[in-house]
């Protein structure tokens, strides 16, 4: 499946400017991992806010060292971005693109939700997936890779959908083809760094749990069993416990940082 550099550059450009991408297109039919082609091309000087973009990815990785698997006919790409954060605050950076994403292509009537802490579901099914990477330097962010995987017509898992296959069965079709997701994507991503930056982490926050659809729902944490109730500015999902003591004078809650625990598609307990 091939990738129509000029049409993409055609709807961009339809689009209007944008304040933090893209400033320059990197297209590949098949790349190791968009992430780390980005970093190869930055070290090399290509521009800081440079995009990759492939239709397959031989060696793509997840969140926490995991593969990636990667067929033809998906999304695959990564964006350069310089934000002024400091370091603690590079989760950020996945909240906003997962919210922006998700915001987009629900205005495309697409109905994605956000599944903690970085993956983009549809009727409870993976649609796609973010890794955020960055580098450091005296605790600011210097650069920030953020990659992000779309199923769009390639195979996927019982646990998986594609979007080109769910549209099949819909009135309409708003996203016509890979190149209209792709501007879907790279708009969601300037959405939500946009949102960051101009309106703040806790306007942020409160959109990403709107589309959060694991709120409430009910997790095993050292044999306790707790509610989800939230997540914080910095990634961490907060969990609700029920009071032990018959006076329920308090009600114990936990932050889990990302990576501690996997909530799985489908509504069961969790271990930790």
């Amino acid at each position: 499946m091939g990738f129509n550099r000029q049409l993409l550059e055609t709807i961009l450009e339809s689009r209007g400017k944008y304040t933090y991408l893209p400033s320059s297109l990197h297209i590949f039919e098949s790349v190791p991992s968009t992430n780390q082609t980005l970093w190869d091309l930055l070290k090399q000087g290509a521009d800081k806010k440079s995009v990759v973009i492939a239709t397959q990815q031989t060696s793509g990785r997840g969140q926490w060292g995991r593969q990636w698997i990667s067929p033809t006919g998906g999304l695959y790409l990564s964006v350069g971005i310089v934000p002024k954060l400091e370091a603690k605050d590079s989760y950020q950076l996945t909240l906003a693109s997962a919210w922006g994403i998700a915001a987009l292509l629900r205005q495309c009537g697409v109905s994605v939700g956000i599944k903690w802490p970085n993956d983009l579901v549809l009727h409870s099914r993976k649609l796609g997936g973010i890794l955020t990477e960055t580098k450091v330097h005296n605790g600011q962010i210097m650069q920030a890779v953020i990659g992000v995987g779309i199923n769009w017509a390639n195979p996927v898992p019982d646990t998986g959908i594609n979007l080109e296959s769910w549209q099949a069965t819909q009135p309409t079709q708003a996203i016509s083809c890979l190149e209209m997701l792709t501007t879907t994507v790279l708009l969601g991503i300037e959405s939500g760094i946009e949102c960051l930056c101009q309106e703040g982490v806790n306007v942020l926050l409160s959109r990403y749990l709107d589309l959060l659809t694991n709120i409430g729902e009910q997790v095993y944490i050292n044999n306790l069993l707790g509610t989800v109730v939230g997540v914080t500015s910095q990634g961490k999902l907060h969990v609700s416990f029920e009071a032990n003591d018959p006076n329920h004078i308090k009600t114990p809650e936990i932050y889990v940082e990302p990576g501690t625990i996997s909530l799985g598609y489908c509504k069961s307990s969790v271990l930790i």
